[in-house]
């Protein structure tokens, strides 16, 4: 089994910045895409950010120039900074990880952007 651990989430004014931490641990025999996906009360859990082995990353188009994606392979972890936070980033964050030809979800973490 793997497991995958949030941290960093929270309340911020718009504009503010947190940063998101995702660490996996377990039985990892092999190790694809990472990520973080969002899911807004009453709405559909969506992309926001993917990174490969190689660190080749893909952002959708409402956080690009705002978030940035990265990943330490030698750590199996992921981090999501996120600047110029806007009330419509307000959402519970959920890592993604395929771990052994299999999909993992983290927990979640609640960030919330005031006005």
């Amino acid at each position: 089994q793997v497991q995958l651990v949030e941290s960093g989430g929270g309340l911020v004014q718009a504009g503010g910045s947190l940063r998101l931490s995702c660490a996996a641990s377990g039985s990892i025999f092999s190790i694809n895409d990472m990520g973080w996906y969002r899911q807004a009360p009453g709405k559909q859990r969506e992309m926001v950010a993917t990174i490969t082995l190689g660190l080749s990353t893909t952002l959708t188009d409402s956080v690009k120039g705002r978030f940035t994606i990265s990943r330490d392979n030698a750590k199996n972890t992921i981090d999501l900074q996120m600047n110029s936070l806007k009330p419509e980033d307000t959402a519970v964050y959920y890592c993604h990880g395929k771990f052994n030809f299999q999909d993992y979800w983290g927990q979640g973490t609640q960030v919330t952007v005031s006005s």
